[in-house]
């Protein structure tokens, strides 16, 4: 089986001392292609570095709501900048933090609105963070990108309900999965991924952090992709590689992923 992580953080520096020890355990666990998404300006120099050490490894820049502190104004003009130098696959993290308590919404808005005209204006797909923020996430990709589908991406560990998901499928938009599915009290979520269309699914680790149940509590990796794996196909009720197939072929389309090494 060949999986795609659609979003870890890969360049975190929880992962400086054995990093290519991860990359060696998720390449061993079928993992062949991540999406590496940022979260600050500051770091996209190592972010670049990272997925330039090893193949499979695919960068997307963005300005990640949780740290808004560090983000400045021109901070989405250097953005233009990279995107236009660096042609990455993706825009990303951005997105709507309503969970944080003291991140100022307005300022989230305008950086996540300015993220979207641009993955909008270069034909990009965008990586969002919605944390108790699905519909105002929903409503923004509506104003921006219109009903043509202009704007399409993933709402990365997305925990709204079947409703706000079908929101997001009918705007051209996929949901992203990872550790907190394999929790038995995550009922809602089981109860979506069965019942979802499996063409809009991806699944990732978020690594390091949302670990699964069995290693709850310790640092999450991209090989751990393979329990979140067969978490979804035992709630659907289907074969591992049906699922895996059907994910990491989801995920190139979105993202216009090159083949696996």
């Amino acid at each position: 089986m060949q999986l795609v992580d659609s979003h870890c953080h890969l360049d975190a520096d929880e992962f400086d001392a054995d990093r290519a020890t991860v990359v060696e355990r998720a390449r061993a666990a079928g993992v062949r292609r991540q999406l590496v998404p940022a979260v600050t300006a500051a770091s996209w120099p190592k972010l670049r570095e990272v997925c330039h050490a090893a193949p499979g490894l695919y960068p997307a820049y963005g300005l990640h709501p949780t740290f808004l502190a560090e983000h400045r104004p021109h901070h989405l003009d250097e953005l233009q900048a990279w995107v236009e130098r660096e042609r990455p696959l993706a825009i990303g993290e951005c997105g709507l933090d309503f969970f944080v308590e003291g991140l100022d919404r307005q300022a989230q808005a305008r950086y996540f609105d300015g993220q979207l005209r641009l993955a909008r204006d270069a034909g990009l797909p965008v990586i969002v963070h919605a944390r108790r923020a699905v519909d105002a996430v929903v409503a923004s990709i509506r104003r921006i990108g219109g009903d043509a589908a202009r704007l399409r991406g993933v709402v990365h560990s997305f925990s709204g309900s079947p409703e706000q998901a079908g929101q997001l499928w009918k705007l051209g938009f996929m949901i992203g999965l990872g550790g907190p599915l394999t929790y038995e009290r995550a009922q809602r979520l089981r109860r979506l991924v069965v019942d979802m269309p499996l063409e809009f699914l991806l699944l990732e680790t978020d690594a390091p952090d949302q670990p699964d149940a069995e290693i709850r509590g310790r640092r999450n990796e991209p090989a751990r992709l393979r329990r979140v794996l067969d978490t979804v196909a035992a709630l659907r009720r289907q074969d591992p590689a049906e699922i895996a197939a059907a994910t990491s072929a989801n995920a190139e389309r979105l993202f216009a992923l090159p083949a696996a090494a």
